[in-house]
């Protein structure tokens, strides 16, 4: 689509979705790459329908986990509508990432050779309107808050096998400099001697990511990005069973009053 007509039409799905929108606990949970889901006129982006629900679309059972999270912790989440290779919404607008015409040795033939308008149509109409309900959500969370900086969670998946390594981790804890979260998850989980949980694994907090770095970093609110491996959550009963997991960490780790408030780091 190389035209500066609308994306979004009236069959299509929503940029994102807010869960628990009446919660007054000071908790946001963000799921970037909740949906494999294509606007109707990029036609699919020339994928095969195998190739969609591959994990170079989505994150695979990520906003299944999300959602029970969201009921277990009675917080507000939001989750995006749009695959990420329609554009990555946990990636910096415009930089090299943000709309990939090859994924995981995978091209993408409807991402080569956007024009201005087409990438700007992506942004406006379904990675903007995501980020503002987040920075929406937040701060009404914040202003309601009773002084309360909220936490913000973001969950993710992550396939288990990658450029031919596969990945021992059942679950990675990502972090930069702020350890509030992340450094009493990280003992939480590591308390269940079966897990092999990763620190900064398989990816790393330092890099990049779009997100956490805006919405977290950047204002001092306590964030942690949590990334569980796709062939647990492959149905229901897994998506159960690692939000129970992911859960009871949160639970403990979030009755730490003093986690709410500004700092930066």
């Amino acid at each position: 689509m190389n035209a500066s007509t609308s994306l979004l039409g009236p069959n299509d799905p929503p940029p994102f979705t807010v869960i628990n929108p009446t919660s007054q606990v000071p908790i946001i949970l963000v799921c970037d790459h909740a949906s494999n889901a294509i606007p109707i006129a990029l036609a699919h982006l020339g994928l095969t329908p195998e190739m969609r629900m591959r994990h170079i679309a989505w994150d695979i059972g990520a906003a299944e986990v999300t959602r029970i999270l969201a009921e277990r912790l009675d917080a507000l989440a939001v989750l995006c509508g749009y695959s990420r290779l329609v554009i990555d919404c946990n990636r910096p607008p415009g930089g090299p990432t943000s709309i990939a015409e090859i994924s995981d040795n995978t091209p993408v033939p409807g991402n080569r050779n956007l024009d201005d308008a087409a990438a700007d149509a992506r942004m406006n109409e379904v990675f903007w309107p995501y980020h503002h309900a987040i920075t929406q959500s937040l701060a009404h969370r914040w202003r309601h808050g009773h002084g309360q900086a909220p936490a913000l969670i973001a969950i993710h998946s992550f396939t288990q096998v990658m450029n031919g390594f596969h990945r021992p981790w059942h679950i990675g804890i990502l972090w930069n400099r702020d350890p509030r979260l992340a450094v009493p998850l990280l003992a939480r989980l590591r308390t269940h001697p079966e897990l092999c949980v990763g620190d900064n694994e398989p990816y790393s907090g330092r890099n990049v990511g779009f997100t956490m770095d805006t919405h977290g970093a950047a204002a001092g609110l306590p964030h942690v990005e949590v990334e569980i491996r796709q062939d647990l959550l492959a149905d229901s009963a897994g998506c159960m069973h690692w939000a129970t997991v992911v859960g009871d960490a949160l639970v403990a780790v979030l009755q730490d009053e003093t986690l709410y408030k500004v700092q930066h780091y």
